[in-house]
Parts: structure tokens; sequence; C-alpha cells
């Protein structure tokens, strides 16, 4: 295949983002239409309009579906989506909904749901795995309480967002750091100064959501049934808060969910079977599109889009300023052709490297500038793995459009970055 850059590269890709994008606004619903047919779509125009024999461009393809990270989220899905639906199935989610409902004014709930997801995801340092946890609790509290799904379901957003961005064992933070050279320390003391402002005021805005009229005031009282079925989720929220890694973290809580079952809830071990299985076809729309999207990802970088974007960006800037600009919007185009945060900030850390460098920049100040541009840019797309498995686990309570109408960390989050661009002590 062509490796010169070429923005005609990035065609196949605007077919497939107009698909998903412009059936969700023609039917009102964006996942109406399957998000994997417009994956596909994409794929095949790829074939068509990029250059290379189809051998080439098939193998380009496939390895592009058979990227790490790739498989990674899909193995993530599938257990996420077997977890959720045998804890499901045996009443923990129920039993922790029950006492939310019992004991908290269903007014705190989606500020509660901030906070909660906001400290569990800087301590694990995964926004996939805090959605995983607290995503079928959230919705089943909304669903109980008569809370709007999509503005708790934006606070779990927005605090799965917020430790992704902060915590120093995330993935994001330690690509950033290490291709730029820097201590994870310095780096997250830099971010804190921007982030801690559009964190309280979220905070703020969520409060003031949660006491509006049309929100319930009165608990609803809900029987619980046994207090051991919280026990797989608390496990693995616990797990997950020491960072043990998130597949045996699922993998632990779905035996635990199965013992339970099979004690408490006279679960029999074909119908156990029958709910892993099923939790894993819940996720077949998630895990195609992954895979789809990092075939046609692949392909469009191995075409050279990504290095025109490059060039594009490098003629616009002129200082320091202009410069931390550049790096934000080429790890955001990365983010939006990719759909992997890591993955963008990966293709980008070494070309911020150079510009950072070449205009005297901090290193902490381009990192915070990598990480924080890419988790804005990946909590926003509707297909992006974190909005994707919220709203697999919604059951189609949530609207893409109104969710992102209640993200007002990741909004404030950017008007903050932006803020602090243009005043903050950027230069060594």
């Amino acid at each position: 295949m062509a490796q010169k850059g070429s923005l005609t590269a990035f065609i196949p890709f605007l077919i497939f983002v107009g698909f998903f994008l412009g059936s969700g606004i023609y039917y009102g619903d964006f996942y109406v239409f399957p998000a994997p047919l417009a994956a596909l779509i994409g794929v095949i125009s790829a074939f068509f309009l990029l250059k290379g024999s189809v051998k080439e461009k098939t193998a380009t393809f496939l390895a592009g579906c058979g990227d790490q990270n790739i498989l990674t989220m899909c193995v993530i899905y599938i257990l996420a989506g077997a977890f959720a639906t045998l804890s499901k199935s045996i009443g923990s989610v129920d039993a922790i909904v029950a006492i939310g409902t019992n004991y908290l004014s269903p007014q705190y709930y989606p500020a509660g749901m901030f906070l909660i997801a906001s400290f569990l995801s800087i301590a694990s340092g995964t926004s996939v795995g805090t959605i995983v946890a607290l995503g079928p609790i959230a919705m089943g509290l909304a669903q109980s309480s008569g809370i709007d799904p999509n503005i708790i379901g934006a606070a779990l957003l927005g605090g799965a967002m917020f430790g992704d961005n902060l915590s120093i064992i995330s993935d994001t933070t330690i690509a950033a750091t290490q291709l730029l050279g820097c201590d994870m320390r310095d780096k997250f003391k830099n971010n804190i100064s921007f982030v801690t402002p559009a964190a309280l005021i979220a905070l703020a805005i969520y409060l003031l959501v949660g006491f509006q009229d049309n929100v319930a005031t009165t608990n609803i009282q809900t029987e619980l049934t046994s207090i051991w079925l919280i026990v797989p989720y608390l496990a693995v929220i616990l797990l997950a808060f020491f960072g043990l890694n998130v597949f045996a973290v699922l993998l632990i809580g779905i035996a635990l969910s199965g013992i339970l079952g099979f004690v408490i809830q006279d679960l029999t071990f074909l119908t156990f079977g029958q709910k892993i299985y099923e939790g894993f076809t819940s996720m077949t729309d998630i895990f195609l599109l992954s895979l789809f999207t990092g075939g046609l990802a692949h392909m469009v970088e191995k075409a050279g889009g990504l290095e025109a974007l490059l060039h594009l960006i490098r003629k616009k800037i002129t200082g320091p300023r202009s410069a931390l600009f550049g790096i934000g919007s080429f790890v955001s185009l990365a983010d939006l052709a990719t759909a992997n945060n890591t993955i963008s900030i990966v293709i980008v850390g070494k070309f911020s490297k150079r510009i950072g460098e070449e205009y005297q920049i901090k290193t902490r100040v381009t990192a915070s500038i990598l990480d924080t541009f890419s988790c804005i840019v990946q909590g926003i797309i509707p297909y992006g793995a974190q909005v994707l498995i919220l709203m697999s686990f919604s059951n189609g309570t949530i609207q893409y459009p109104h969710l992102l109408q209640h993200s007002y960390y990741l909004f404030l989050l950017l008007i903050a970055v932006v803020v602090y661009i243009f005043v903050g002590k950027v230069k060594q």
C-alpha cells in the first residue's frame, strides 16, 4: 500500500462516520442502524479507494483487526457482558439498587455517581473498567428512581474519563509520560491545575440537576432479598481499585456470581452457562464494531492519512501556544480515526516530543495536553468503547444526543484546557 501522506486516505473513514452519524440523525436514534454495518461500508470503500493490491489491503485490514489493543478491548467486552448478565440474573444489581433507593435520596444520584466513578477511575486507571463496574448499577438506580438515565449515564461517563485522564496508572498517562520523557507525578501536578475546576463545577451542576423538580424527591423502598448478593459487585469495584488486571477482575466477578447463584438462588449449571453466553452475545455489536474500526483505522494509517494530517497541522504552528493547539488537534483527529485514546497518544507522541522541544515547551505540559485532548474526544465519540458499553447496559433508554447534552464534565474540561493553553506557563 502507498506510504506517501494523503488526506484522501481519510475518505473511507469519513464514509463510515457519515453513515453512522447520518443514519442517527435521519432516524432519530444513533444505534437503530447497526453500527458494525456502517463500519463495514467504510472498510469496503477503502478497498476501492485506497491504493495497493487486494492482497495487501486485506493483510493490512486483518493486521488492524488483530491489533493487541483491539483484541484486548473485544475480550473485555464479552467478559463484561457475561458478568453484567449473570450478576443481574441472580439479583446482584437489584440488591445494590435496593440499598441505594432505601438509604440515599435520589437527588444525590447524579452527583454521587460522578464522585464514585471519579474515585474508582483514578484509583484503577481505567475508564472502561469503571463503566463496566458501575454501568448496571447506574442504570438500575435511574430506573428505580425515575431519574433520566441520560443524566446519570453522563455523570458516570464524566467520572470515568476523569480518572482515565488523571490517574498515574492509566494507560494514557503511561503512554504520554513515557513518550515525552517526563515524570508521572509532574504530569499529574500539571493536569490537576486545570482539571480540578472543571470537575468541581461539573459536580455542582449534577447536584443542581438532581434537585430539579422533575426528579423524584422521595425514596422508593425496595426489598433487599440478601445482602450477600452485593458481594460480586463489591469485589469487582475493590479489585479494580487495587489495580488488579481487568480480565482477572471480571473472571472473579463471574465466578462469585455463579457461586452465589448456586447457593442462594438455585442457579443450575446449565443456566449458569446460558447466562454467560447470553452476556457474550449481548456484546456482539460492540465486538464487531471494534474489529472493523480497528482494521479500517490501520488501513487509513498505512495509506498515509495520519502523515498527511501531521504535515497540514505543522504548517499552522507559529509559537508554543499554537504548537499545543496543534498537538491537541492532531491527537483528537487520531482518536476520531482510531476510537482509542492510548493508540492515538502513541501515534502522535513522537511528533509531539519534536514539536515540544522545538518550541521549548515543558514536557509535562505537552504530556498533559496529549492526554487531556485524547480523553475528551474518546468520551464524546459515539463509537468509542466507553459510550458503547454504557449504551449496551441501558437497554435503549440512553440516547446519544441526550447523553452528550448532559456530559458537563467533558465540555468543562475542554474549556479548562483551552484556557490553560492561553494563560498557563508552558515554556521551559
